[in-house]
């Protein structure tokens, strides 16, 4: 009985960051549906961002103060640097990218194009040495096969629509007046300006991935390191609208559809999702934590196309087969990258063993 629960208790351990991410790209794709909505019926994305992070630092800061008040390092300028740049990569550029291009496209498209986060993460931590590639080992060339493939995939969403594809339930969707209304309005012309905006959003994105794992070696407090990047996002967003939206109208907000878009996009999306991706990224990285992304595409295109009757292209499909194919090689290799490690550090403490003075065994294994 010990050691079927041992053993269980072993899974489950090893499951807790695919159970993590997993829950979190159901968060995400909700969000994408919820803000749809809000963007399609007039809500400015720069205030949608300074609410959103708002709401974020105001749930996430009270578990900081209290949970890490004897482990919060102090702050330095360095530090207070990477921070101000964190929230400029994640809640100002990414975001607004990010909504701006789903304003222009559709929420599907938006979650296939982002399928790049993997491969342009790939690329970054490579060129930071975070990564490492022996082109004659297989992880390594499904690797960078993947990352090619990746890219294929979004240039032919990018430049080739195609016929729409019609789904069964389509036609009884049950939010499908406005949304249709802006899908048949976008023009070629604005379909490729999202995705640009989507490609910045998803560079930006892999930017703040990378530098957030940099900083957590440095800061040890995820939950205060999250609250102060939302916090420093909030401020910077809120000068961005300030230049950008000069209607004071832009500000209102009702309890309606754009209050529960920011309220979960701030909580579900910004501080909940921030804690996770960073505690899941200092035990796997960066590469790993960005490698679910296909499962919230495929649950934003089954809720768009059912709730909003958002229309799928050939191109996009296509395209996304192409993303999702070449975003598994990456996490082939990466997969096999992690378990050639596991053997490694597995071997390490049996290789150090020594002997005392007294002829005793003795073995160093470094904390």
């Amino acid at each position: 009985m010990e050691g079927k629960g041992e053993c269980g208790c072993s899974f489950y351990q090893r499951a807790k960051p695919y159970i993590a991410m997993i829950s979190l790209q159901f968060g995400y794709a909700g969000m994408n549906i919820i803000t749809k909505v809000s963007l399609n019926r007039g809500m400015s994305h720069y205030v949608l961002v300074v609410y959103r992070n708002a709401f974020a630092t105001a749930v996430i800061a009270p578990f900081a103060l209290i949970l890490e008040r004897k482990i919060r390092p102090k702050m330095s300028l360095m530090m207070f640097m990477h921070i101000f740049v964190l929230g400029l990569l994640g809640p100002v550029i990414d975001q607004n990218f990010y909504y701006a291009g789903l304003k222009y496209t559709s929420p599907t498209f938006s979650c296939a194009m982002s399928n790049m986060l993997p491969a342009m993460t790939f690329v970054m931590a490579f060129l930071c040495r975070m990564e490492k590639v022996d082109i004659k080992k297989v992880r390594c060339q499904a690797k960078v096969l993947g990352t090619i493939v990746t890219v294929a995939g979004a240039m032919l969403m990018t430049l080739y629509k195609g016929h729409v594809v019609n789904l069964l339930w389509s036609n009884h969707s049950i939010i499908n007046s406005s949304v249709q209304e802006t899908n048949g309005d976008n023009s070629d012309k604005d379909w490729f300006k999202g995705s640009i905006l989507l490609i910045f959003a998803t560079l930006a994105w892999a930017s703040f991935f990378i530098l957030q794992n940099i900083t957590m070696r440095k800061y040890t407090a995820p939950l205060s390191l999250t609250a102060l990047v939302c916090f420093m996002g909030t401020l910077q967003s809120i000068a961005i609208t300030f230049v950008m939206e000069h209607k004071p109208s832009v500000w209102t907000i009702g309890f309606d559809m754009n209050l529960l878009a920011v309220a979960y996009a701030g909580i579900v999306s910004s501080s909940i999702a921030y804690y996770v991706q960073g505690v899941v990224m200092e035990k796997r990285g960066p590469v790993f934590v960005t490698a679910f992304s296909p499962l919230m595409m495929i649950i934003v295109a089954i809720m768009g196309s059912f709730i909003l009757a958002e229309k799928i292209y050939i191109g996009g499909i296509l395209g996304a087969v192409l993303i999702v194919a070449g975003l598994y090689s990456v996490l082939w290799g990466k997969y096999k990258e992690y378990k050639e490690k596991e053997i490694e550090e597995a071997i390490i403490p049996e290789a150090v063993k020594g002997v005392n003075g007294n002829n005793q065994m003795m073995i160093f294994v470094d904390n």
